[in-house]
């Protein structure tokens, strides 16, 4: 039978044990598992520890793959922040204050050393790794003793998150980098702030090795595994994997694609292009009403775009994505978009309405986007960029501009969802013209370069 959701809660709250854990030990009993990505490849994901237990023959079908590359580099991450600690310390029944107090003086040492915003550190620390597992050792004989002590209590929350930090730590290695940033939580009592400790994994290739070796086969798919050798090498996949590249079932009369070389979405040029982009969307609102997407980089961006249209063109229907929508509020936003309707959403891209939603036919029939979905240039990126340019030659591509189409193609993907759709897209910005770029596009759009209108 079929075990979903709603019937798995139902049967684990009859029993009064936790839904979570009866679906983890179900996994023994079942023939086809649908999940998330963790329950095979998180570090200590329940589903591998199985397939090892008992020599299973997994046959694993990685939907949307593309993702795997960023949710596995969240995986093998960590951070620990200082806040917790100090409240933790400062209340902490008297046979933890020891390893507690050793910790503290540990990280104020980091604090001291290593004044600023931001420090690259050529390994973990040392002295401050070994108190954390002293603080590790005893808050976990803590809680051993006190099971009905405050169940979820801040105190058990940050000890499993400093035991994730130590078990990535038990990793470390050239896939990842390890730096401090500037912390939250100030010294009781005099000091700097205690820095923030960050493991931040690069390629997650040479952890997900292990995965792969213990499935008897694995089936990646995506309409973006682009280039395939970027995504082989940041997967880690075995030299002896197959690679299939299907054409679409899409023909290019289905989507006018165009290119608005005229236009600048740099962070610069954004204010003085503004005018150029909102008469783009306008114009194309106009020529053909119906539902569109309208795609930025950042919700301060949307915002802009958003007041300006609708000072210039206030008959258009509009409506946004907005920061921290719970799942009514995304619900109500795709909602709009219904057959014969007619507007424009306004969302980010690379959030929740980028990829994974359904609008076929005339539920939408363009969308706009206006940046190269490009990660932001900071202290952390460009380290990845110069740490993949060693590895591989192309630091830039790899850090920035092949996360960033896989995000524009994943978006645009929205307006062609069957071979009956017609619609059209709108690429605002000038880069999107240079070859290099025009070359990670799908094969089958017919790309123009669209004059002003």
């Amino acid at each position: 039978g079929w075990l979903d959701q709603a019937t798995l809660r139902d049967t684990a709250l009859a029993h009064g044990i936790c839904p979570y854990y009866l679906g983890q030990e179900m996994q023994r009993w079942c023939d086809v598992m649908v999940g998330d990505y963790n329950h095979f490849f998180d570090i200590g994901a329940h589903w591998h520890a199985l397939t090892l237990e008992h020599a299973w023959r997994a046959a694993l079908l990685v939907d949307e793959a593309h993702n795997l590359i960023d949710r596995a580099r969240q995986m093998h991450s960590a951070a620990l922040d200082a806040t917790t600690f100090q409240r933790l310390r400062h209340d902490a029944p008297p046979h933890l204050k020891k390893p507690m107090d050793a910790l503290q003086r540990r990280w104020s040492a980091l604090a001291r050393d290593h004044v600023g915003e931001h420090h690259l550190l050529d390994d973990v620390p040392g002295e401050w790794l070994a108190a954390l597992q002293t603080t590790c050792a005893a808050l976990t004989e803590h809680l051993a003793l006190h099971p009905t002590e405050a169940p979820d209590s801040p105190l058990q929350r940050w000890t499993f998150d400093a035991l994730h930090f130590m078990r990535v730590a038990e990793t470390f290695a050239d896939h990842s980098l390890c730096d401090l940033t500037r912390g939250t939580a100030p010294q009781i009592g005099r000091g700097r702030p205690l820095p923030t400790v960050n493991i931040r994994n690069l390629v997650p290739g040479p952890l997900l090795a292990d995965r792969w070796k213990a499935a008897h086969s694995a089936t990646l798919f995506s309409a973006t595994l682009m280039p395939m050798d970027h995504v082989a090498d940041m997967l880690g996949l075995p030299e002896n994997t197959l690679r299939l590249d299907l054409p679409s079932p899409f023909a290019a009369e289905q989507l006018e694609v165009r290119i608005a070389p005229w236009i600048s979405t740099r962070y610069h040029d954004r204010s003085a292009s503004l005018d150029a982009l909102v008469r783009v969307i306008a114009t194309q609102y106009t020529q053909r009403p119906g539902n569109y997407l309208a795609f930025f980089s950042s919700f301060d961006y949307l915002q802009q775009a958003l007041d300006r249209l609708g000072a210039a063109h206030p008959g258009i229907p509009v409506w946004a994505q907005s920061r921290g929508m719970g799942e009514p509020e995304r619900n109500a936003f795709i909602g709009r978009f219904v057959e014969g309707g007619q507007g424009i959403g306004f969302a980010v891209l690379g959030g929740a309405f980028g990829e994974g939603i359904d609008l076929p036919g005339e539920r939408l029939v363009g969308a706009f986007i206006a940046t190269l979905g490009m990660p932001q240039v900071n202290a952390v990126n460009e380290q990845m960029r110069a740490r993949l340019q060693a590895r591989s030659g192309h630091g830039y591509d790899d850090t920035y501009l092949f996360p960033g189409l896989m995000k524009v193609v994943q978006a645009a993907g929205r307006v062609i969802r069957s071979e009956q759709d017609r619609g059209s897209l709108w690429l605002l910005d000038d880069r999107f013209a240079r070859a290099e770029v025009r070359r990670l596009l799908p094969a089958w759009w017919r790309v123009a370069l669209a004059p002003p209108p």
